[in-house]
């Protein structure tokens, strides 16, 4: 990763967990797969990540094979987008220590710039298997580690496995997503811990503390000394939709940093809509089942995808959703970028 690229991770971004789009029939849509990859460009997001939970882990299913299509898509709409800022290319990697190693080689090779490696389905794995697994792949792609939430596919991890995580030199950035606010400082603490803080990047993936994550700095006492940290950005798939408004409120949220606060009253409220509006789309009530299409049923609407229809057609919308989806459009317009992507739609579905 060159040094541009680097600080512009350090210094915190909006990173999309980029969904897939799919057919009635449940094939590629690639007209509009290429049209998501635009809007988040469009949008100012100073990144994509592509192959992740949002993007359905089933695309490597054989009988798919849609792995290294989507990763190339996505690559080259960066690609011919020619952007004069930097902009993160984030592939996620799982599996087994072979598969990860052959999902690393294969980012690697068609540009991407991180990896984002989750240990999800690998519950009989111990943290010491997961840590030497971590260093081979780290071998082949800057990693950006991915603290993935039991309950959509990953599993508990303790401070110690996190301390030593962290301690890989290719290590570059963390994803915490637990949805917990324990976990998540174990992650924190772990990092402090390192001897590595400065060297990497803390991202919320909290979709449901987005805003308090970002405006909280965490000071820690390591070894006597006081060591400050903050989380500088999101990898989330909450910001897959209304990007454009993301982007302003993480500039909001670093202007009121920046100005001792100023503001902070407003964002937390914020925050709280925002929490809102998240329970609505990845449907907690039903331990998330419903998060994939929540995410489809949004941008749906804005005419971003034909439908909800996942790989897996077991994954819809669940009993209400739709109801609170409605819910929260009304209660939180400002929450939205409708008029961003109807004023630009046609451009994004045909762009030359």
């Amino acid at each position: 990763m060159n040094a541009l690229l680097e600080k512009h991770l350090q210094e915190g971004t909006v990173i999309p967990a980029h969904p897939l789009a799919l057919t009635a029939q449940r094939k590629l849509d690639e007209p509009h797969q290429r049209a998501l990859t635009r809007y988040y460009i469009a949008s100012g997001a100073g990144g994509i990540a592509v192959g992740v939970h949002s993007t359905q882990f089933e695309i490597r299913d054989k009988k798919y094979g849609l792995l290294r299509p989507v990763l190339k898509m996505a690559m080259e709409e960066v690609e011919q987008a020619a952007l004069h800022r930097p902009f993160l290319k984030v592939a996620g990697i799982v599996g087994g220590t072979e598969q990860a190693l052959q999902e690393a080689s294969l980012a690697r090779d068609l540009g991407y710039d991180m990896g984002l490696l989750s240990a999800g389905g690998l519950g009989d794995w111990s943290e010491k298997e997961l840590i030497k697994r971590a260093e081979k792949v780290a071998e082949l792609i800057p990693l950006f580690g991915f603290y993935l939430q039991p309950s959509a596919g990953g599993r508990l991890l303790s401070y110690d496995f996190w301390r030593d995580f962290a301690q890989i030199p290719h290590v570059k950035a963390i994803k915490m997503a637990p949805f917990n606010r324990y976990q998540t400082l174990d992650v924190v603490r772990a990092v402090c811990a390192s001897g590595r803080p400065e060297q990497i990047a803390l991202y919320t993936g909290n979709d449901d503390n987005i805003v308090a994550d970002l405006l909280t700095t965490f000071t820690l006492l390591v070894h006597g000394q006081q060591v400050s940290k903050r989380i500088v950005g999101g990898l989330l798939g909450h910001w897959a939709v209304w990007t454009s408004e993301a982007v302003n409120l993480l500039k909001k949220i670093k202007d009121c940093l920046k100005n001792d606060g100023n503001g902070m009253g407003a964002l937390l409220t914020q925050g709280v809509q925002i929490t809102d509006a998240n329970a609505a789309i990845f449907d907690p009530s039903h331990q998330f089942k419903g998060c994939i299409s929540g995410i489809h049923e949004v941008l749906r609407r804005q005419g971003l995808l034909q439908g909800t229809w996942c790989l897996n057609p077991a994954e819809q919308l669940s009993p209400g959703q739709m109801e609170e989806i409605n819910r929260v459009c009304a209660d939180y317009p400002w929450l939205t970028d409708d008029r961003f992507v109807r004023e630009n739609l046609d451009r994004f579905m045909h762009a030359s």
